[in-house]
């Protein structure tokens, strides 16, 4: 390591520069003077003298510490002249974590969690805890409670950077103790690692690449030290001995020998004790002392001549005889590459039938030998793709095209659906006439669902926040609209001309909610009530409504299975669902057709991968939506469930049907995937959980608490909703404000109001009077209502809260948590709906 150049600190101090030692002696000088005895004959001499000596020790120790802070000054500017040009993030924090100094680098790495505004600078470590996922978030958090405790540490966790861009920071943290006070500050790293992640998964992707290769090699290979005791056995190997790699390593390679040949020719032995033929090349690596240190094999099977036809000594080898033999010899040395093979092959007749497939397909589809040859191939394909493959194909066939490379989906065993990538050849015989097709097929599923899940997922949750951000401030609009129609409606009888101008207002706000729950189950923030559901019994009880929404040209047909099981879903959502399925199918097929609803159960013993969404291993109900209709193109299919995306004519549909069924699936814990081709109908799969516990449910069970009324006329029969008492409205939208605060006062309630978080602290602060209730928005600019009901709770534990939002109950109940003190009303909500709630919370 080489030195570094020492500063003036660094260098040894004189001893006449050090003011201690002044100190010490202008101590000593002072301790002698006040022992004097007076009177004595010299008593006023040596006064002088040694005063004077203390004060020329005193100058001197006050020369010697400006002498001392110079330097440290120097130095000190040097250090954070360093630090400010170091291209890692410096920081320095006291024991409450205030910034005591950070570099420009630390705010350059960081800036991620500073907001859009690139000129904003990160104002504590909480905000980058917040600005990360799940998982970069625990790794940060962790690193912080570390350093409240008084311990070091690090973590490691990425950024996004745009689009497609990812970085990796690395964050590091030492305590750092205080010598004045008892308490601890902090010392932060942040270096920018993203080179050396990109360089650690090259070097993985190699190794990994590396690894299969050898260890799928068509051709076995092992290692043995100089005993012949086996270290290394690759898995092709390990198969044609019957055994796994890890039973081998450690047993002598000639355990498995059964007899040996010439010039590198011997059989093997496999578990089984059947033995074949193989050819062994070998090379060593030499050690320090000249001896072998291990060798490295490679088993070549079945090449080795062999006699294959045993003529009698009488018979004569004639050249037919010749043929025949070396005939056999080559299909018994190739065979191996077929059967062996670490890809699927599949083997066609010129028609397209499969006449004949290898033991890796067979694992890769999960179907037995038989049940796939003497069917076509593309039968065995997803709709979509069949159209495309069969036109391959005949180009093929027909010497249009000498092959072909595709990528389609499979369908597998066990509800999997596979993405292959399928390379497609010809056969000739002698002629050069094509007879057949060979298909080597390579299964891609896992990264080409890693890219499209990551894909999709971000595209589904950024509209499902616009969806569910748009349906907010719907929400919000409509409640003014619907709140100021009962305010006329109170002093508009039906007897008053503008009565049925009013009613038509509040009637299409009503029709316009509709729409907005919609949105909010495409971005799953509505409320659903999770229940026992008998699928057979729903279905039926839906089928006369059915009926009559498809008419007389389709026809319904219903295929119940045997024992289903119940389901946990909300009926009135469940509803939805299957008839905007039949609906939709009805739609396409303009001149009639059949719609088919079949159910079935459905076991996953391990999580299957199927489209996009990874299923979990549980026990499904299986409902099966298919029509005879014209079908769906294949550049539709995977923008089928996004909100207002239709292949209607304009005014036909909006858009919102298909992504409401999406949403109202996956909120309810189950899955739907659409099969379809043009000219070849749709099918609609919706998995839905098994019902697991009644008590389970109850936990999960969220219970609709407000709706819009549709009954706007007075009666006697309607509750007396006036009542008493001090109510804080919190609210940042005027309008809703106005109404609810007006609607309050009509009903005999004293109404204080506040537009935000910090003004209803301000106005609880200034009341005179006790307040009973705080009926709050969720979510407004600054302190949202969560944070403002923690904080009032500090101070009124028993006032009584009431918070109001246009998403739903459960978006919101996880921050607050379950208390029964806490109430919730949903927007829009009539006067009625408002009154209601505010009385029975403060009776009850």
């Amino acid at each position: 390591m080489t030195p570094s150049a020492p500063s003036p600190s660094n260098l040894k101090t004189p001893f006449f520069a050090r003011p201690g030692l002044w100190l010490i002696l202008a101590t000593l000088f002072g301790a002698v003077l006040v022992t004097i005895k007076w009177p004595h004959p010299r008593a006023l001499e040596i006064a002088f003298g040694l005063g004077g000596a203390c004060v020329l020790c005193l100058m001197m120790a006050a020369w010697a510490f400006g002498r001392s802070s110079r330097t440290n000054k120097a130095d000190t500017g040097a250090l954070e002249r360093a630090m400010n040009d170091s291209a890692d993030g410096i920081l320095i924090s006291d024991p409450g974590g205030v910034f005591i100094y950070s570099n420009p680098a630390f705010h350059r790495l960081l800036s991620f969690a500073a907001g859009s505004d690139a000129r904003r600078r990160v104002s504590s470590l909480e905000a980058v805890v917040e600005a990360l996922d799940d998982d970069n978030a625990d790794q940060v958090s962790r690193l912080l409670t570390l350093i409240r405790d008084g311990a070091a540490g690090h973590a490691e966790f990425s950024v996004r950077r745009g689009p497609d861009g990812i970085e990796w920071r690395r964050m590091t943290a030492i305590p750092v103790l205080s010598e004045i006070a008892d308490a601890s500050g902090s010392l932060w790293r942040i270096e920018d690692i993203t080179p050396q992640r990109e360089l650690d998964a090259i070097r993985r992707l190699e190794e990994d690449r590396m690894s299969d290769m050898l260890d799928l090699l068509p051709v076995g290979f092992f290692s043995a030290d100089r005993e012949g005791v086996l270290q290394y056995v690759n898995q092709t190997l390990a198969r044609w001995l019957g055994l796994p790699p890890d039973r081998l390593l450690g047993t002598p390679f000639a355990d498995y020998v059964d007899e040996i040949g010439g010039e590198g020719d011997l059989n093997l032995r496999d578990s089984d004790g059947r033995t074949f033929a193989v050819t062994l090349e070998q090379s060593q690596k030499d050690a320090e002392d000249g001896d072998v240190a291990y060798t490295r094999s490679i088993v070549l099977r079945d090449l080795v001549w062999s006699e294959i036809i045993a003529p009698s000594a009488e018979d004569d080898i004639t050249p037919d005889l010749l043929e025949e033999a070396s005939q056999q010899q080559n299909i018994g040395s190739t065979g191996w590459l077929f059967d062996d093979a670490p890809v699927g092959i599949v083997l066609l007749d010129h028609d397209g039938v499969v006449t004949d497939c290898n033991r890796a397909f067979q694992a890769l589809v999960g179907f037995h030998h038989d049940s796939v040859c003497g069917r076509p191939f593309v039968d065995q394909l997803a709709r979509e793709d069949r159209s495309d493959i069969g036109t391959s194909f005949s180009k093929i066939v027909m010497g249009i095209a000498r092959g072909a490379q595709l990528e389609v989906r499979l369908p597998a065993a066990r509800e999997r659906e596979l993405t292959v990538a399928l390379y497609v050849s010809r056969i000739t015989d002698s002629d050069g006439d094509v007879t057949g097709l060979v298909l080597h097929l390579i299964d891609v599923t896992e990264q080409r669902n890693l890219e499209v899940q990551f894909t999709q997922s971000q595209k589904m949750q950024a509209v499902g926040q616009l969806a569910g951000g748009v349906a907010h401030d719907f929400n919000n609009l409509l409640t003014a609209m619907i709140g100021f129609s009962d305010l006329l409606l109170a002093r508009h009888g039906p007897d008053d001309p503008s009565f049925s101008d009013i009613q038509q207002i509040k009637q299409n706000a009503n029709r316009a909610t509709n729409l907005v729950r919609q949105l909010l189950a495409f971005s799953r923030k509505q409320t659903l009530t999770l229940a026992r559901l008998d699928v057979t019994e729903s279905l039926n009880d839906l089928s006369n409504l059915l009926g009559r929404l498809i008419g007389e040209k389709v026809e319904l047909r219903l295929e119940p299975g045997r024992d289903l099981l119940p389901i946990q879903a909300d009926r009135g959502q469940f509803d939805q669902v299957i008839i905007n399925l039949t609906v939709n199918a009805r739609d396409a097929m303009p001149g009639g057709g059949l719609i088919t609803l079949k159910t079935t159960n459905i076991e996953l013993g391990e999580p299957v991968q199927r489209g996009h969404d990874l299923m979990p291993a549980a026990r499904y109900v299986l409902i099966e939506v298919s029509d005879t209709g014209e079908g769906i193109p294949k550049e539709n299919l995977d923008r089928i469930f996004e909100p207002f995306f239709s292949t209607k004519d304009v005014g036909a549909g909006t858009g919102l049907g298909l992504s409401t069924v999406y949403g109202i699936i996956h909120q309810s814990g189950g899955f739907i995937f659409v099969d379809s081709a043009p000219g070849e109908g749709t099918t609609f799969s919706i998995y839905l959980p098994k019902y697991v516990d009644e008590d389970d449910v109850a936990d999960g069970e969220i219970a609709q608490e407000s709706s819009v009324s549709e009954d706007n006329s007075a009666s006697p029969a309607d509750p007396d909703l006036t009542g008493n008492g001090v109510v804080l409205l919190v609210e940042d939208e005027d309008a809703v404000r106005a109404f609810a605060t007006r609607a309050l006062r009509n009903k005999g309630y004293t109404v204080l109001e506040a537009d935000n978080g910090e003004g209803a602290l301000d106005v609880i602060n200034g009341a005179d009077q006790k307040i009973d209730l705080i009926v709050s928005d969720v979510v407004m600019p600054g302190m949202d209502g969560n944070t403002l009901v923690s904080l009032v709770r500090q101070e009124l534990p028993d006032v009584k809260v009431i918070l109001m939002s246009g998403y739903a109950e459960d978006v919101f109940r996880n921050e607050i948590g379950r208390d029964d003190s806490l109430h919730f009303l949903g927007k829009p909500f009539t006067l009625k709906d408002l009154a209601g709630k505010v009385k029975d919370v403060l009776e009850g």
